[in-house]
């Protein structure tokens, strides 16, 4: 499963929120506080107002009004920032369909994944908090838990994402992805050699960055590689998915 394919809202969360989770000590924490607090007070409040009861419908199943609202006030924070970085103030109308896409492809693989007969037990769920708590560099479940409260998500809200999300992980891991040729990894390895040597033409003679060898960059990139197969395949499915369903959204 690629890791950075964000296709539920827990995982969206788990990829961003936890970036201050006192990684530096409590300084570093202070500091980044203050830093958030300044771009808060520049930054708009989600617009939550007027949401339907029921903001879409997958195959006859309805997505609730309340989850989207909690799923959205979530992501705001980081999808707001995203925006801002390109120097325009944040589309809330563009906001929300991207986050209801979000929420459609993962009714979508979550539907897929009963119909293949694939189930998800809380024994899993526990694994995969467990597996990304590890990875987002806390001490336990529980705290990584506590950051998604901290988001405004309910415990029971985040083991249902969880519980789609270790499904759609076994979809993931049955569809046919072929292995990165070494033709496609030498383009890969030419083209970052490109942007390293632009770059360093901007820089300093002694700032400038060696250029690492393809051989010791190939775990690097044959994992990049990999990842963006995964990625084209999931997007390929979705669109089959989306071909074959009947999908109704009220926002």
């Amino acid at each position: 499963m690629p890791k950075k394919l964000l296709l539920s809202i827990a995982a969206v969360l788990a990829a961003f929120s936890l970036a201050a989770c006192g990684a530096d000590g409590e300084d570093a924490a202070s500091e980044g506080t203050d830093q958030s607090q300044q771009g808060e007070q520049a930054m708009p409040e989600p617009d939550v107002e007027n949401i339907p009861d029921v903001v879409a419908e997958v195959n006859g199943r309805e997505i609730s009004g309340e989850a989207f609202a909690e799923s959205y006030e979530a992501q705001f924070q980081q999808l707001s920032m995203q925006a801002q970085m390109t120097g325009q103030e944040p589309n809330q109308d563009e906001l929300k369909s991207q986050a209801l896409d979000m929420m459609i492809n993962s009714e979508l693989l979550t539907m897929e994944a009963e119909d293949q007969g694939l189930s998800s037990s809380e024994e899993d769920v526990d694994e995969l908090l467990a597996t990304m708590a590890e990875e987002n560099g806390l001490e336990s479940s529980d705290a990584l838990m506590e950051e998604f409260e901290s988001q405004g998500l309910s415990q029971e809200r985040v083991r249902e994402d969880l519980h789609k999300e270790v499904l759609i992980q076994q979809v993931v891991e049955d569809l046919d992805v072929k292995e990165p040729t070494d033709d496609e990894l030498q383009e890969m390895y030419d083209q970052q050699v490109e942007q390293l040597e632009a770059m360093n033409e901007q820089l300093e003679e002694d700032q400038a960055q060696e250029t690492p060898s393809f051989e010791e960059m190939e775990p690097q990139l044959t994992e990049q590689a990999t990842m963006q197969k995964e990625n084209e395949a999931i997007s390929g499915l979705l669109d089959e998915l989306r071909e074959q369903a009947e999908i109704e959204t009220h926002i």
